[in-house]
């Protein structure tokens, strides 16, 4: 059921609205108040779906009241109410986020639609919200070690700054893990985090890739393209293994970074960009330097502040966290019940070498709940495990 609150003073028009949406669905359940304060108080206790607001109230009026709802549940639609002379205002409110207006007196059809509009759309943020809890678990960063609580507390500092990151790491260590929760922690949670992994881009078109190009730019440029620095715009971007990336294009990535603008292949216009960059790499960017394959520039651009992710082997502590984790989780890929594991086995598992990291973790897991018994033993390592 859609809860929908109408604030309006003026008493026979309240009347009127609160009648058109109650008949209008059975789903409907409307509240009302007579002026702003009322409403915000209503707002404040409950939890609404809707809000149908007048401009000119008395107390309070419609504009404050749109203005103090969205700094406390701003997920909440409002569709103000307007006179033929709060036009201009009722447009403004659009400006601060109301989602729409409708004049007075309504017309029954628009009205009806735009409450329509509006509630699909709160439908959508909400759902939007819960996959977004979902897609964040899945890079949930599991392990209570010492180094691991070094990098989450790394995290908590930086995240809500600009700061330009570089993350370090061996293969399978969970670099874009660090990155995913340094954009969801960040200011920038809203907008997109974009990803490029540089060393699966050919060198001939990482650079359209990242700038865009325009039509006719080389030959299989038929349209004009954006690239992920526009497409990351008041975001974030991850260039994932950046010591992959190609020496020009490394040189644009710095023009990028000192100007806060780009241009796409083929055309001599700037586009301004908003946007944090995290970078990740497997490579000693200091030996690249010195051997003439990675800027030194762009290097200390990059790394204002560096996160090195240690090796599974140098957080040991926290296998026996990380196979559980990974034990629910393929259980629920797989529709089946999570195995448990015999403290031999989880003992013998933190003994191995694993030059695979994490990933090589979640591979061995995932190979000994479907090959293992009902209880993963020692046994069960040894033979489908094994080193």
């Amino acid at each position: 059921m859609s809860r929908i609150l109408v604030i309006e003073d003026e008493s026979a028009i309240r009347r009127v609205l609160v009648k058109i949406l109650s008949e209008e669905n059975e789903n409907y359940k409307v509240e009302e108040a007579e002026d702003g304060l009322m409403g915000l108080e209503s707002i404040k206790k409950d939890d609404f779906d809707l809000v149908l607001c007048d401009i000119k109230m008395p107390k309070m009026d419609g504009v404050e009241v749109l203005v103090a709802a969205r700094k406390i549940k701003p997920e909440i639609p409002f569709i103000m109410i307007s006179g033929h002379g709060d036009l201009d205002t009722a447009v403004n409110t659009m400006r601060l986020g109301a989602f729409d207006y409708i004049s007075k007196p309504p017309d029954l059809n628009r009205l009806l639609t735009t409450v329509r509009n509006a509630l699909d759309r709160k439908d959508l943020v909400v759902e939007n919200k819960i996959l977004k809890k979902k897609v964040s678990k899945n890079y949930e960063m599991i392990g209570e070690s010492k180094e691991i609580s070094v990098i989450k507390d790394m995290i908590e500092k930086v995240a809500p700054t600009d700061a330009r990151v570089l993350i370090t790491g061996s293969n399978g260590t969970g670099k874009e893990l660090v990155a995913h929760w340094i954009h969801e922690k960040s200011e920038r949670n809203t907008n997109p985090l974009i990803e490029v992994n540089c060393a699966a881009i050919p060198s001939e078109l990482i650079e359209s890739e990242l700038f865009g190009h325009v039509k006719g730019a080389f030959t299989s440029a038929v349209k004009d393209r954006a690239g992920k620095f526009e497409a990351a715009n008041h975001g974030t971007i991850f260039l994932d293994e950046i010591g992959d990336m190609s020496l020009s294009a490394q040189a644009k990535v710095l023009r990028a970074l000192q100007e806060n603008k780009i241009s796409r292949v083929g055309s001599d216009k700037d586009i301004k960009v908003d946007v944090r960059v995290v970078a990740a790499t497997n490579k000693d960017l200091k030996k690249e330097i010195e051997s003439g394959r990675f800027r030194e520039d762009l290097y200390h651009r990059l790394a204002v502040i560096l996160i090195k992710v240690p090796a599974l082997n140098d957080r040991r502590d926290d296998i026996p966290l990380l196979i559980k984790h990974f034990s629910e989780k393929i259980a629920a890929e797989q529709g089946t019940a999570p195995k448990t594991f015999s403290a031999k086995a989880i003992a013998l598992l933190k003994g191995y070498d694993w030059t695979g990291n994490i990933r090589e973790l979640r591979n061995v897991v995932e190979r000994l709940i479907i090959l293992g018994g009902n209880e993963v033993t020692e046994e069960d390592v040894k033979s489908f495990a094994s080193k």
